[in-house]
């Protein structure tokens, strides 16, 4: 019997690896066009913002908080880890390879899951005849 073998995951036919050694610039290239014009115009505050966190990561801080929830993921992201602020609390998110050209707002929903409960006596009208009796 074979050995399971995990499959290697790819962007666009390109290894982790070699997204890794890509500028941010060669990345946005290859991804769809919204998030491509937003690195193209913000360029210099992503490489900021992953020059710093991985001053951070490397001193052995272990999570990033942040606010910026416009900045599109980049390859040289994978594997840390952050607090992205959601306006209430932080939520903490993992970056793989499958978030590659996403934002980090898309991580951190903003609006919390509706649960709706049972109807309350009178709310149907099978219920409101029940009632009166």
């Amino acid at each position: 019997m074979e050995e399971y073998k995990k499959k290697e995951f790819k962007f666009k036919g390109k290894t982790i690896e070699e997204l890794q050694e890509m500028s941010i610039r060669e990345f946005a290239k290859i991804i769809p066009a919204r998030n491509r014009r937003t690195i193209l115009r913000n360029f210099q505050e992503i490489e900021n913002f992953v020059s710093r966190a991985n001053d951070k990561f490397s001193k052995g801080k272990k999570v990033i908080r942040t606010h910026k929830r416009d900045l599109v993921v980049v390859p040289q992201m994978v594997g840390m880890k952050f607090q992205i602020y959601n306006g209430n609390k932080f939520v903490p998110v993992e970056i793989v390879g499958e978030m590659l050209g996403h934002k980090f707002g898309e991580f951190a929903p903003t609006r919390a899951r509706i649960i709706h409960s049972k109807s309350g006596v009178g709310a149907t009208k099978g219920s409101r005849a029940k009632s009166k009796k």
